[in-house]
């Protein structure tokens, strides 16, 4: 007969192995043969504690978000959020066995009847709902309603992601039984489970980092360097010198790349200026260096500058330097929309850093998009300290979304940017920037993360409605203007791995324009969510989630202080430029 402390220390094994790992002490039990109800669970694998927390969280995948989604991407994100639900119903359910010290138990009969018929009530009312909240979202917006027969698409594809997820992580918990399994020859069990849990993931981030996403960058470099060598329709090489890639220009048309050749290629005539501003207007200047223009960043930099200043750029009453996203791509409104307003009397330059799209560049070329941007601004700012204060031109920064990210850089923070720029045009911020971040965790009391008042607007501005006003409107705001645009509705601007765990600041305040009064933050949830909103950020009407083009023109002329600016002209000008995009 075995003693009461035997049996204890034997319950309290059992247990613990439960919890994980236990392939290795279930192969030295004695085999029995199994019950039917055991051969069913094998089949249906999954547990019922799981299952309902799963259920709940498909549930609440169906609440509003930034931006309206579609059928396939709601089934994207209840797929995900059901395998988290999943996951912690299973270890919920093992942690409640755990203190208790209580087995696993078989479900009761027709307790999986029950929750087969209160899952189709559940998930009927949480698509019911999800479809109220999305026409919402797309009032708000102006969005067009999709073909609802698409809502077909909605549960196979969220029960393939689910059981994909699920799939993949039992996967790994089967490798991490073998591991511990072999390593049990060398050492305790204790010791083998914790090293082999260790060995998996590790692993698992050096497949997931190296192989896999280095791998497919890497492809995804290479196929789109190969469209980086086309040229968009419509157009052409320039006949001016003014243009890099034109007549005399240090830069070849053909090391432009496809955005450089759109840049230098288009944009606004004189004639077209002088026809919007009726007074007589300048040709303005277009500088740009490709990625294949030199051999590294530095290089590129004083390029693009040289041949700025071949052309005349530093003659120029106002010069901007702008930071392009991606592929070297810069919103052609923003640029056209400084031109005009300055009467042509201006210089652009940029350069390319990156053969990858934005949304890409923007996971994997951040240290890419700092880089640039540093350089070519210390490039520009180098020859433009050197000549006489009278002879210096205007210095403006613009940066769009990862250009943003890459237009801070060369800047340590409010006083340098009122020191060495004459303003700053910087919009859908990512949530990762770091003055942004300065900016608006430090912004005044009283002051919301969706609309933040930094130090009473002496040089830093937000605003999520341009046209609307700059606050705050009372105070004064002299010298430098820096002025970021930020939609309520930009999951580019909100998105952050923080959202996981800790609600933010937007959701815990009084919720922008655009953005519905019902979302709000849920653990996990949120954040893929807004992870889904990410693609389609520019995939909304202008003025909303991550596109700007007609906010540049108001954006330029408060911080050029354009004289007798109307709203009538912002929309004349308006109109011009999202008819070029």
């Amino acid at each position: 007969m075995t003693t009461e402390r035997e049996e204890s220390s034997t319950r309290t094994a059992s247990v613990l192995d439960e919890a994980g790992p236990k392939a290795d002490d279930e192969a030295a039990q004695p085999e029995a043969p199994p019950s039917p109800a055991a051969g069913e669970r094998r089949r249906f694998r999954y547990t019922l504690p799981g299952a309902w927390v799963a259920l709940a969280f498909a549930c609440l995948a169906f609440t509003p978000s930034l931006l309206p989604r579609s059928a396939l991407l709601q089934g994207v994100v209840c797929g995900i959020t059901a395998a988290i639900g999943y996951g912690v119903g299973v270890a919920g359910a093992w942690t409640w066995r755990a203190f208790t010290d209580r087995d696993p138990r078989q479900p009761r009969p027709g307790a999986w009847r029950v929750f087969a018929v209160s899952a189709a009530a559940a998930l009927v009312l949480a698509l019911v709902l999800g479809q109220w909240w999305q026409a919402q979202i797309r009032d708000l917006m102006g969005a067009p309603t999709p073909n609802p027969l698409l809502l077909l698409l909605l549960p196979p594809v969220g029960a393939a992601v689910f059981t994909g997820l699920v799939a993949l992580s039992r996967s790994l918990r089967g490798a991490y039984h073998r591991v511990a399994e072999r390593l049990r020859r060398w050492m305790g069990r204790r010791a083998a489970r914790a090293l082999g849990w260790a060995v998996v993931v590790v692993g698992t981030w050096l497949v997931a980092s190296g192989l896999l996403l280095n791998g497919l960058t890497g492809l995804a470099d290479r196929s789109f360097s190969v469209r980086n060598t086309t040229t968009a329709e419509g157009v052409e090489q320039p006949t001016s010198g003014l243009r890099s890639g034109g007549p005399g220009s240090l830069v070849s048309w053909e090391s432009l790349g496809r955005q450089g050749r759109t840049i230098t290629g288009t944009g606004p005539s004189a004639a077209e200026i002088a026809a919007f501003t009726g007074a007589p207007a300048k040709e303005p200047i277009r500088a740009y260096a490709g990625t294949v223009s030199a051999d590294d960043v530095e290089q590129r930099a004083e390029l693009a500058v040289a041949d700025l200043e071949r052309a005349g750029g530093f003659d120029r009453a106002n010069l901007l330097v702008a930071t392009t996203t991606g592929s070297g791509w810069l919103d052609s409104g923003a640029v056209d929309s400084f031109e005009y307003l300055t009467g042509g009397d201006s210089a652009v330059v940029a350069m390319q850093y990156s053969y990858l799209p934005s949304w890409l560049s923007y996971l994997v070329d951040q240290k890419k998009a700092r880089e640039a941007g540093r350089q070519l601004f210390d490039a520009v700012y180098d020859r433009w300290s050197r000549r006489p204060p009278a002879d210096r031109p205007r210095l403006f920064v613009f940066g769009l979304s990862l250009g943003s990210f890459g237009g801070e850089t060369a800047f340590s923070g409010e006083y340098d940017l009122r020191n060495r720029t004459a303003g700053a045009l910087l919009a859908g911020p990512p949530n990762f920037n770091t003055l942004y971040r300065e900016f608006t965790d430090h912004r005044d009391p009283g002051s919301h993360e969706v609309e933040p008042v930094y130090k009473g607007g002496r040089t830093v501005r937000f605003t999520n409605d341009v046209a609307a006003g700059v606050p705050p409107a009372s105070a004064a705001w002299d010298g430098t203007r820096v002025l970021y645009l930020q939609h309520p509705s930009d999951p580019i601007v909100w998105w952050s791995p923080r959202l996981v765990w800790d609600r933010p600041d937007w959701l815990g305040e009084p919720h922008g324009r655009d953005v519905l009064d019902a979302m709000v933050w849920i653990p996990f949830v949120t954040f893929w969510q807004v992870t889904v909103d990410l693609p389609l950020a520019t995939g909304v009407p202008d003025g909303h989630g991550h596109t700007y083009t007609r906010e540049f023109v108001d954006g330029w002329a408060t911080i050029l202080r354009t004289a007798g600016w109307t709203p009538d002209k912002a929309e004349r000008l308006g109109d011009i430029v999202t008819a070029e995009e």
